[in-house]
């Protein structure tokens, strides 16, 4: 992940593009439709786990949320972000090289957590998927504060794998639109997008 930030921040320098939006911009409309639908508060704590390039943090930015903490475990891709960040001059967001699999202490208390293909690739190391999957499940009942959302985007698992995953400390909520195929006769989703509350 640092060489494809690397990559990202090289390009960024070069000539201002942001990067990769993984799921593209409709992921961030999705996810920020669901906040104002649902009468989120503006000044609700909201963790980005795996921020990538911050985005979707000034996007949340923008749309008036101003208590916005952005996470990687790559410090490149955290260089990246405080660039956008700067480029944007969003200056209330916060942004931490933290790997999520073993969050500091004063990460913690979040009223909303959310993840964009950060859980996918956990779950893709070739050492010990399972467990590390398991560390993600423990690090989110840690940071989230009871009651809190947590919103997921996923292009690997389905919404019952989710459930599954999730089952223990997790109620869903809600499964969110997102753009259907068909393939044989069958019709289904490329991408699974959820809202689950920690009980």
């Amino acid at each position: 992940w640092d060489a494809a930030y690397e990559r990202e921040l090289q390009t960024f320098q070069d000539i201002g593009d942001t990067g990769e939006i993984w799921f593209g911009e409709e992921s961030m409309v999705r996810i920020i439709r669901w906040l104002e639908k649902h009468e989120v508060p503006l000044d609700s704590s909201v963790l980005d786990i795996g921020t990538g390039n911050g985005v979707l943090l000034v996007e949340l930015a923008k749309s008036g949320y101003m208590n916005l903490t952005g996470i990687d475990y790559s410090p490149s891709a955290i260089q990246l972000s405080e660039k956008v960040r700067e480029k944007e001059g969003m200056s209330n967001i916060k942004l931490k090289v933290e790997d999520f699999l073993a969050p500091s202490a004063e990460l913690s208390g979040f009223d909303i957590c959310i993840d964009k293909g950060t859980f996918d690739a956990v779950s893709l190391h070739p050492r010990d998927a399972v467990g590390k999957r398991r560390l993600y499940v423990g690090s989110l009942c840690r940071v989230l504060k009871p009651e809190g959302f947590f919103l997921i985007t996923s292009c690997n698992w389905t919404k019952e794998e989710l459930l599954n995953e999730f089952g223990e400390g997790f109620e869903i909520l809600e499964e969110l639109p997102t753009p259907k195929f068909c393939f044989g006769g069958r019709i289904g989703n490329s991408v699974t997008a959820l809202v689950f509350q920690r009980k």
